[in-house]
């Protein structure tokens, strides 16, 4: 997938890295030159220096056919413009910005971006919104180190037992929802395509998972 990351500070260097090393292809856009330093030596992606509020800048980042943008600028005003730019403007399929500032968290949600709050998890978070769409983050506990997740049950899971996609080391499986009836499932439990299983679980756990329904 072909990312643009606006912003090269420590976080979005951090984050960038994480996404080429993932196998992507990423676009990193600052307006000052030298905050590319911050990226290490092994990264490859391109980086396009300019405002990210210039449609120029923009296109020469090929906005036109990214599948996902990050703004994880320490500005929150211009991550929600870049934001809001991204999805209305380019129809940028993800969208997900940084939030810098708490108070200002309302204005993200009133524009109806994906946000997520400056913490030492953030990147990783947002590696996921972007590279795992198919499992939601609904709520997070601490800082990050639970979170409650969604899942919808592909037809690559349909017949699969419960007790076949996680185990209870670092998941718990809080309720399925099927046909808009949720219920308290049994680890014996047979899934069917578009199930929805909300499940409470760490990194490693929802990790886990991910490699079993995916696999």
């Amino acid at each position: 997938m072909k990312i643009i990351v606006v912003g090269c500070g420590r976080f979005g260097s951090e984050l960038a890295t994480r996404l080429f090393v993932s196998g992507h292809k990423v676009i990193i856009i600052d307006r000052v030159g030298e905050a590319f330093n911050n990226l290490p030596s092994s990264f490859e992606g391109r980086s396009v220096e300019g405002d990210a509020l210039n449609p120029d800048v923009l296109h020469r980042a090929e906005i036109q056919t990214a599948g996902a943008l990050a703004s994880v600028t320490d500005n929150d005003a211009l991550n929600i413009a870049v934001g809001h730019l991204a999805r209305k403007i380019f129809n940028v399929p993800v969208v997900v910005c940084r939030n810098y500032k708490p108070s200002c968290r309302p204005i993200f949600e009133t524009f109806g971006l994906q946000v997520v709050s400056s913490s030492s998890w953030g990147a990783q978070r947002m590696e996921e919104l972007i590279d795992h769409n198919d499992i939601k983050t609904l709520f997070s506990a601490g800082n990050g180190e639970v979170e409650l997740y969604e899942i919808i049950v592909s037809e690559k899971c349909d017949g699969m037992r419960l007790s076949e996609i996680y185990d209870h080391e670092e998941c718990r499986v809080v309720s399925i929802t099927r046909a808009g009836m949720a219920f308290f499932p049994e680890d014996d439990h047979v899934l069917k395509t578009d199930d929805i299983v909300h499940v409470t679980a760490t990194f490693a756990g929802i990790k886990r998972i991910r490699e079993r329904i995916c696999a």
